[in-house]
């Protein structure tokens, strides 16, 4: 393939398909704060993962309320995670401790914000006496939604990219080529050797389609699981799987030595969740299995949550009432006023 001329620093070019783009990865700013692409692309996807998640969680016995808190914790947990991720296996890139809290450019590891959201998630879910496995599940579909979208974000920094291809879909940038032209050495003695003037893979485009399949599946499938925890064990098994493959085609991996450490935790995690599966489906044909929202216990929860959400609507309409009445008290007064003044009048 023809190699490319020096792009500018916002243009995006996809050459086999024709497309040239100027792209500011700057969204807008308010009262001076500049606010990024990538930061919107990864709100976006946990308000479109919460609206989804909340609206199932009768589907898995859960209480909504409790449910919140866990969310929050998690949202919390991913951002800390993913940061400290990225900032322990890519240390030589940070000079003081202000860079480590300058995340609306990017820095953020998806595998350090899924450790972290399930280990603060958990925590609050134990706190509020959520069960863990039902939670998980309804969270895992969340995941597939958020990480779907937000890797978009890494299209905005031109970021999350591969080694060259000659397929159609192969892109270019002006941040792109910067980077490759700045690690060139580095990445040759990787054994990586890229052209930074030739298309590469996008590679967060293959992770965002690769979530949406994943998030198709669970979503037709939910409803037939057999044991709590099976909707996490596949949200870890195919997006291990799918990590696994792309992984070894980025050129911006974060090592553990000569290893790439998310191609590794994605081959465990893969392996792992495949194992817990297989041993389940046995044990359950076996045995039998129980889904918490059956369970006596999830029953009695929505019915208290339900009759807590109809008196709190009780409490609402009566103040309404009170208002409405007290309202019209007024007028009545103000119109007899009106008439004792008009009778004094004549």
């Amino acid at each position: 393939m023809e190699e490319l001329s020096k792009l500018l620093t916002d243009n995006i070019v996809f050459p086999g398909l024709g497309i040239s783009l100027n792209v500011d990865n700057e969204a807008f700013s308010i009262f001076g704060l500049s606010i990024k692409w990538y930061g919107v692309m990864i709100a976006l996807g946990m308000l479109l993962a919460m609206i989804y998640c909340f609206n199932r969680t009768k589907e898995y016995g859960l209480d909504s309320d409790r449910l919140i808190d866990a969310v929050f914790a998690g949202v919390v947990g991913a951002v800390i995670g993913a940061r400290l991720y990225y900032v322990v296996l890519h240390r030589e890139s940070f000079r003081d401790i202000r860079d480590v809290f300058a995340i609306r450019d990017g820095g953020l590891a998806i595998y350090g914000g899924i450790i972290g959201a399930l280990l603060f998630g958990c925590i609050m879910a134990k706190i509020r006496k959520l069960r863990i496995l039902p939670t998980l599940d309804i969270a895992s579909m969340g995941f597939f939604i958020g990480q779907c979208l937000g890797r978009w974000g890494n299209f905005f920094n031109q970021e999350a990219f591969g080694s060259n291809t000659t397929l159609p879909w192969g892109m270019s940038g002006g941040r792109i080529q910067n980077y490759l032209i700045n690690h060139q050495a580095d990445l040759a003695a990787k054994g990586m050797d890229v052209n930074p003037f030739l298309p590469v893979h996008p590679c967060f485009l293959y992770e965002s389609l690769w979530c949406l399949a994943g998030f198709l599946i669970v979503h037709f499938y939910h409803k037939k699981r057999k044991f709590d925890g099976e909707i996490f064990c596949i949200y870890a098994a195919w997006y291990g799987l799918g990590r696994f493959f792309i992984e070894g085609l980025r050129t911006d991996s974060l090592y553990i030595g000569t290893v790439r450490a998310s191609q590794l935790l994605a081959l465990v995690s893969c392996i792992a969740a495949v194992a817990v599966i297989i041993a389940m489906h046995i044990r359950v044909r076996k045995t039998g299995a129980v889904l918490y929202r059956d369970t006596e216990e999830s029953k009695a929860l929505i019915k208290a949550a339900e009759n807590a959400e109809k008196e709190a609507e009780e409490r609402r309409k009566n103040r309404k009432n009170v208002q409405l009445t007290d309202d019209q008290k007024i007028v009545s007064d103000e119109e007899d006023n009106e008439e004792e003044n008009n009778a004094e009048g004549e």
